[in-house]
This record gives structure tokens, sequence and C-alpha cells, in this order.
């Protein structure tokens, strides 16, 4: 490795004092490259400040109040980057909502998080989100929820704001920017100079084994912690230039993403929807040296036919994990993509996507076959049945109004309960056995079983399903539903697929459907998805 010695810096432990010090140390140098079909934007860092401030005075204008939540419904651009550092910088709280989500699902995010503002996309991937969440609310959101405005975002550029049916006030993006006065401007400010390391900073939304979705808590200590270790590792400077495929909404996307360039100075340069052939246009066109990413992303780009065609030399640095990674696999991506590191590492939400991580130095076979070391800062052990635990920096405050599932997964000697199986070599690499949950993980999402469950529960002809992870080449592993029909019922495959079109992000959905007369199930009832698989 060459030095990469990070410039000198004060530390931070909040994201506003983070997008200060950017535009302090790297004013001049750029901080946003939005240049993907549909966007053109490039800021500096000191022009990234300056938006944000306006976008914290409109939300101040609008009424948002310190510790109030703002839900962010939109694809990675640099929309979201402002509207996640805007909230926080006037002391609210950011909820990000998975962009593959049906408007009933996000809808349950607001209610459930009381969320006062909400920055929608318009339209995307041919659905008007708006009107989604005015019809998941029947209507009218003012009924529903506590929102008292919509920020849209216009990513067409070319169609009005949405307002027939939603019942709260909808303005525009840039039309909140324009509400700044230099009144609002310093209060925004003041806001900002108030936020501390122990205020929460975002709650992510991750499935649970009950099928009702947690909500992680976490203060911004613990989310810059996160991306500063993962930045650490990575040996991240100002002259990297970060490509970001991973959603802004998950904490590949935000913490090891965006958040990591904020504190290092690397600009971002986004992709909302990804395609291979536009990963490799930014990665050359960009100069791109950070890539990371699910191993299902770096195996389409090695299987491109046109991959030759482009110049990727400037790469340098790819991180994967959130499946298993064949070392076939590290090795291509080291020839074939000329990657001088490949890094795997595991973590999760209730621990801002940290616990382990291998390191620059690490050969292939340990970066393909464990998950490496414990973050500095952060503890791993093994518990009973095996069970991966962990503590540190990283950890999560709790779940969202569910002391009951914080108690069981935080102990009362601050270990984090994983759910997962795995032991612990010679060398301190961690390497993943088994789940004691049932949870899968498809394109590098993870996928709760009983979630769906539940879901099919609702549609007539069901006596019961259950759904596994079966593998799959190109996402690693995907749903596959047992269901026992009622006697006489003539429901179809087809039945099922739609009804979970029409109630689940894309991502959640069985791929295949096998109906039973009964299922499997041990002395005490329980129904045995080992023998299924």
């Amino acid at each position: 490795m060459t030095d990469r010695a990070p410039a000198d810096r004060q530390p931070v432990d909040t994201t506003p004092a983070a997008l200060r010090r950017a535009a302090t140390l790297w004013a001049d140098r750029e901080a946003i490259i939005d240049v993907q079909p549909g966007q053109n934007t490039r800021w500096t860092w000191a022009e990234l400040l300056d938006e944000v401030r306006h976008f914290a005075a409109g939300l101040l204008d609008r009424g948002v109040e310190a510790g109030d939540r703002v839900v962010i419904w939109a694809p990675n651009t640099h929309h979201w980057v402002v509207a996640a550092l805007g909230a926080q910088y006037v002391g609210a709280t950011v909820v990000p909502a998975n962009t593959r989500y049906t408007g009933s699902e996000t809808l349950e995010l607001i209610q459930r998080t009381g969320a006062v503002a909400a920055v929608v996309a318009g339209a995307f991937l041919g659905a008007e989100r708006i009107a989604d969440l005015a019809a998941a609310a029947g209507g009218s959101l003012a009924r529903s929820t506590q929102l008292k405005t919509v920020v849209r975002i216009p990513l067409d550029g070319g169609d009005t704001v949405t307002t027939d049916g939603v019942g709260v006030d909808v303005v525009d993006h840039p039309d909140l920017r324009a509400r700044a006065t230099d009144e609002l401007l310093s209060r925004a400010d003041a806001r900002a100079d108030a936020v501390t390391g122990d205020d929460v900073a975002d709650i992510l939304f991750t499935s649970g084994t009950t099928g009702k979705s947690k909500g992680v808590v976490a203060l911004h200590r613990q989310t810059v912690a996160g991306a500063h270790a993962w930045g650490s590792n990575g040996e991240l400077t100002e002259t990297d230039r970060y490509l970001i495929v991973n959603p802004f909404f998950h904490s590949f996307g935000y913490k090891a993403g965006f958040l990591v360039c904020v504190l290092f100075g690397a600009p971002i340069i986004p992709l909302a929807v990804y395609s291979t052939a536009e990963t490799l246009r930014l990665v050359q066109d960009e100069r791109a040296t950070v890539l990371p990413g699910a191993p299902t992303i770096f195996q389409t780009l090695l299987d491109e036919p046109t991959r030759g065609q482009y110049d990727l030399s400037s790469l340098r640095l790819a991180v994967t994990g959130a499946a298993v990674v064949p070392v076939v696999l590290v090795e291509r991506m080291q020839s074939d993509l000329g990657l001088e590191t490949v890094i795997t590492a595991y973590g999760q939400t209730e621990t801002m996507g940290f616990i382990t991580t291998c390191r620059p130095t690490d050969d292939a076979v340990t970066v393909a076959t464990t998950c490496g070391r414990a973050y500095p800062g952060m503890e791993i052990r093994i518990g009973e049945k095996g069970e991966i635990l962990t503590r540190g920096p990283m950890v999560m405050q709790g779940y969202l109004d569910d002391p009951e599932n914080t108690a069981t997964t935080l102990d009362a000697d601050g270990w984090l309960h994983t759910g997962d199986v795995g032991e612990i070599d010679a060398d301190g690499n961690l390497r993943i056995t088994d789940r004691l949950k049932d949870m899968y993980i498809t394109g590098g999402f993870n996928v709760y079983p009983a979630e769906i469950e539940q879901m099919l529960a609702r549609l007539d002809g069901v006596v019961e399903s259950a759904v596994i992870g079966v593998p799959d080449e190109r996402m690693g592993e995907v749903g596959k539903a047992f269901v026992v029909r009622r006697e006489g019922s003539e429901l179809t495959e087809r039945d099922v697929m739609d009804f979970a079109a029409e109630h689940l992000a894309n991502f959640k959905r069985p791929r295949t459907v096998e109906f039973l007369d009964a299922f499997p199930r041990n002395p005490s009832g329980k129904i045995l998805k080992t023998d299924l698989r």
C-alpha cells in the first residue's frame, strides 16, 4: 500500500460539525459530482454547506423543531445528501425509507416515527411517490399522520407539484431553499451549534424476526464513529473519488457512504439506479477510486461484455460483504478490475453497519472466507449457542418505542446479541457459520421471512406459509414460499406472486411458490425449515 496519510483535522462527533469542518478544510475541492442521467450538479464543499444551510432554513420556515423526525423517500441524488444533512443541521432526526417500499410501507414509517416532514421523490421508476403515499393514507396524509410538509424532489425536472388528495402542504425542493432568509439562516446556524453527539441523528428501520420492522435509534456520536472507522480502515483521503451505488437509505450507502466522504473530503458520486454501463462510465469519466457494493455488483461488472471498453485504472479500493464472497470473485476483482485492495466486512444496522472488517493487507483467502477482525473500539466474542456478541461505540442506543426487543438484543453489560452464529480464529478473524434467525440476504438486502409470512396470511386461500432463502447465482439468495392451501381453494402461484407484488418491496417478494399438503414439524409443532431447505 502507498502512504495515504489523511489531512490533519480535529475530531468531531456530529454531522453538522463534520460538514462545517469539510467546508473549512476543503472549501474549493469537489464535494458532490451528481452527473448521472437526469442530473448535472457539481458542488464544492463550501457550496454544499451553503445548500445544506438554505435547506435547513427552509425546514425552520416549515416549523421543524429539534428532535422532530424527517422521512426521506428518494433515490441517490444530491438532494438526498442535502436533505439528510439539512435535517440534522437543525437538530432533527433523519428517517430513511427504502426506495423499493410501497406507499403503504413508507406510510407506516411516517406514522410510527411521528414524522412532521417528508422529503419524497416525484416520479421515480414509473411511480408518483406522493400520490402513492396519499392513496395509502386513504386520500389524506393530514388525517392519518403528523406531517406538516412534504418536500418534493422533482427528479424529472418537468412535472408540477402533486397536491391533489395529499392533505398537507407540498413544496418543491428548490422552492423550500428559496424560503431561506438571513434571519432563518442565522437560526439554522444556531441550531447546528446546539447539536451534540448525544442527540439522535437517525432512525434506520430493519425488519425483525417477529415480522414487524424495528427502528434502530442512533446518536450522532455513534453514526460518526462508524463512518470514521470505516474510512480510516479504507485509508480514504480527499484525493479519493467515491462512487456510491449502495442506496443512501441503507447504512452501506449512508454511514459507509456519503458520510465517510464528509469526514475524509472525498467527493460524493451518487448513482440512483444501478446499471453496469452507467457504473463503468462513471468510473471512467470521473476517475472513481472507491467502489463498495454487494458481491452481486462486482459479479455483474465482471460479466459485462463491454467492460473492456472502459478505463477502470483509477479504481483502488472495493469493499464488499452482506453475502458469501467466493475466493475466485476476490481474485477476479483484483486481476480483472485492477483493484489494488479488496476488503470484506460484517455489520448490522444495530451497529451502524460496522462490527468487523478485513484490512488492506489481508490476502484473498482471508478476505473471502472471513469477515476480518473487530473495528478499533469494538469487541466481539462468542456467546451461548455460538452466537456472535459485540459491543463498542458503534452499538445503537436501542429500538424505537420497543423496550422489550431492546432488552433482548442489548444485555446489561452492553453486549449486542447479533442473532448470527460464528467462530473466531487464532488471528481474531470472524467467520459466520449460521444464523439463529431465519433471515436471508438477497442482493445485499436482509429479508425476514416472518414479515412475508404475515403478509401471505392475509391472502384468501392460504392456511399457512413458510418462506426460506434459496441459492441464486446472481442475487446470492432469493425467497421461496411454501404454502398450504385451504381445502377447495384454487389459489395459484400467480395469485401469490401478484399479492406479494401489491404489498411488498421487490426484494422481499418470493421468486417461487410451492404448494404442500402439510408442513414438516418438530414435536412442539414448529415448522422445520431445515427440512424445507
